[in-house]
């Protein structure tokens, strides 16, 4: 049993509010939550440090909608988000939430799309718009976007949009919102930019930090120290040792990236790299494939990996430690999501022996070494995906929903429908898993068939 103070029945929240948690299951208050939303609710400016997986979204979500006046069709509450992914997922978030409230819009204004569909949008009226810094400044410009009645504003993973470059950009629209309106920013880590951006646009916010450690008993953490001139090879041995089903390599660079995803690929571990010289539809592709387990290994940046948001991350490889630790806490926290056992391995040059002390201290707690030379792995083993996908031209737009799809690929003489995996609907194109062995037999009947009415150009990535 949950403390009473930890129920959300104890909030000011409307009933219908109430009533969609309890729907959702979400049945007592995380602890960013139960700090964060008396003061939301009561109208505080907030400056709240808080991870990914910690449950803040539903805490601004709660904070945004419960004041909103569903009869009045335009924008209330603004959210900004470093990446087109976090702002997917924050809007859902809301979405769901939002359901036993009536009638409310929930829009998201996010780059890689075309401008077109998103200004008839916003012609009919949105109560919510989650959307990225740069696109918000390019509907704001256009004047599509009119923030005359917003009355709140959301900067989710600030210190991820300040790294990104997006500063500017948020400082010129926020100076186009009303001056008496209440500000939220959430973030992993406190750096100094943000503390300017506090000082700049929030009104006597009140600061709210939730313990960011880990449950050891959660996420298992090993350190081992490493040649830097070894550094890439060494990650092969980890993956190859461990056999993660799915894992996340943290780099701290592009190239760095791209690197250690090629030697990956050449020792048969199937890697993809995400960083920021990928366009929006390359982006599109490689989350769609690690989250449908096409791939067993992601090798993202920082900023990146930000807004990552998938189920079953057995294991976070450091690369190379950060130089915040708080980082480090941020990137492991990717294992261990709900309630699973998770891995975090880290390899340390002799260089970050400093870092690796910041980490300790702030853990409280003496790191677990472990010896590279003990790790068993054989030359000719390999560590490639059960899953394949399917690339089709059609999307959300086409009105695609997963069940034609799957319908297609299972009907009459058709596959089992346990050879199906996840079947991701974009705008403009889906991605569907498939078992690795029936892949050819996918495409052939995805390339044969009418879907909704229509055959759409099918391949295999």
């Amino acid at each position: 049993m949950c403390p009473v103070t930890d129920a959300f029945s104890t909030l000011p929240l409307p009933a219908s509010l109430l009533d969609s948690l309890a729907a959702l299951d979400y049945q007592s208050m995380t602890p960013i939550q139960a700090a964060s939303l008396p003061a939301i609710l009561a109208g505080h400016d907030l400056i709240a440090q808080a991870s990914t997986g910690s449950g803040k979204t539903c805490a601004f979500a709660l904070g945004l909608l419960a004041p909103l006046n569903p009869r009045y069709f335009g924008c209330q509450a603004l959210v900004l988000c470093p990446t087109r992914e976090l702002a997917d997922q924050v809007a859902r978030e809301i979405r769901l939430l939002a359901r036993g409230l009536g009638n409310i819009k929930v829009l998201t204004l996010c780059g890689g799309v075309p401008f077109g569909p998103q200004i008839g949008s916003l012609e009919h009226g949105a109560h919510v718009v989650v959307g990225t810094p740069g696109r918000v400044l390019e509907h704001l410009n256009r004047g599509s976007l009119n923030l005359d009645g917003l009355n709140r504003l959301v900067l989710d993973e600030a210190d991820r949009m300040l790294d990104m470059g997006f500063v500017e950009a948020i400082s010129a629209i926020i100076e186009r919102t009303p001056t008496r309106r209440q500000t939220l920013l959430f973030s992993a880590t406190y750096p100094e930019g943000i503390e300017q951006l506090a000082a700049r646009f929030l009104r006597q916010p009140q600061r709210i930090e939730v313990a960011s450690q880990h449950d050891q008993s959660v996420i298992e953490q090993r350190f081992y120290e490493v040649d830097p001139a070894q550094r890439l090879e060494a990650v092969a041995r980890l993956l190859l040792h461990f056999r993660p089903a799915s894992s996340v390599a943290f780099c701290q660079t592009r190239a760095q990236c791209q690197e250690l995803a090629d030697l990956l690929n050449v020792r048969k571990i199937s890697a993809l790299a995400l960083h920021g010289d990928l366009e929006q539809r390359e982006r599109d592709q490689v989350l769609a494939m690690f989250a449908n387990q096409s791939c067993r290994v992601l090798v993202a940046t920082d900023v990146a990996a930000r807004g990552l948001d998938v189920e079953g991350v057995e294991a976070v490889i450091n690369v190379e430690l950060p130089r915040d630790p708080a980082v480090h806490v941020h990137r492991i926290g990717r294992s261990g999501r709900a309630g699973a056992n998770g891995l975090a391995l880290s390899l340390v040059a002799p260089s970050e022996a400093g870092r690796a002390n910041a980490i300790e201290a702030l853990q409280g707690a003496p790191l677990h070494w472990g010896n590279l030379a003990l790790l068993k792995s054989r030359d000719d083993e390999r560590l490639l995906p059960t899953m394949t996908t399917l690339c089709l031209n059609g999307g959300r737009k086409d009105k695609l929903r997963p069940g034609d799809l799957l319908g297609a690929l299972t009907g009459e003489g058709g596959l089992p429908g346990s050879a199906i995996g996840k079947i991701a609907l974009h705008d403009y194109n889906a991605y569907v898993a498939v078992e690795s062995s029936r892949a050819r037999e996918a495409l052939q009947r995805l390339s044969e068939r009418k879907v909704k009415g229509r055959h759409f150009k099918t391949r295999i990535l």
